[in-house]
């Protein structure tokens, strides 16, 4: 009796490896059966928004007399920037922000022996958010003559943005997934096989980089702000099987 359960037992075991080897053959198989390809599409477009700053400053050993006079050059600037087109609303002043400034002495060994106290430096900074970017562009390049009035101000260079990304990168995702379903058929009939259904599907990273450049696409993406003309792109990988 213990023997015939043995030979069952170990006539069982037989079986179910059988299965099991069985069932991992023809998993392994039909894995085998996919083509994964990676479609690619990308979009040329300019720029409507630019955003530009530039920060004027005063120093005065009394910190009352620096600020009345920042303030006068905040004047001058909100005048310029009026008479420029520039509406309230697209110039933002930023808030005072307050330094003290020393003056130093060192020893033959490089340590400091003393300090001076020169003043007070304050600092404020305007930025310019806008969608005529020829006007600001030009404000920008001719701002510094407001020096020969004797602000002290230092201009920064125009950034540019695209406020219709989202709806640019649905479609260029759309664009993507059919060059990555064309690639995938073409390789199938080629294959003397038929496309079958799509097991996996991923996004890769959405680049935007300025025209004309020679810039790298980098594993984070690329969001270029310093170019008015951008190229947008972007990649799909689609795993597909094969009947």
């Amino acid at each position: 009796m213990r023997s015939s359960l043995s030979f069952f037992l170990i006539a069982l075991s037989i079986v179910a490896g059988s299965w099991i080897l069985g069932r991992a053959y023809n998993y392994k198989f039909k894995t085998r059966n996919t083509v994964t390809v990676v479609g690619s599409a990308d979009y040329n477009f300019t720029s409507d928004l630019i955003v530009w700053s530039a920060t004027f400053t005063k120093t005065s050993v009394e910190l009352k007399d620096a600020y009345a006079s920042l303030k006068q050059d905040e004047k001058q600037v909100r005048d310029y920037l009026s008479a420029h087109g520039i509406t309230a609303s697209e110039a933002i002043f930023s808030s005072i922000v307050i330094e003290k400034q020393y003056a130093y002495k060192y020893d033959d060994q490089g340590r400091q022996t003393s300090s001076t106290f020169n003043g007070y430096q304050l600092r404020q900074t305007v930025k310019l958010e806008s969608q005529n970017i020829a006007q600001v562009e030009k404000i920008s390049r001719e701002i510094t003559e407001l020096l020969q009035s004797g602000i002290e101000l230092s201009s920064q260079e125009p950034m540019y943005y695209y406020t219709k990304l989202s709806n640019l990168k649905i479609d260029l995702l759309s664009k993507a997934a059919t060059d990555a379903y064309n690639r995938a058929k073409s390789i199938a009939q080629n294959a003397h096989s038929k496309l079958g259904n799509l097991r996996r599907a991923s996004m890769g990273v959405f680049q935007i980089t300025g025209q004309h450049s020679d810039e790298n696409y980098s594993y984070g993406g690329t969001f270029n702000t310093t170019s008015k003309n951008k190229t947008a792109s972007i990649t799909v990988r689609l795993e597909y099987e094969l009947d």
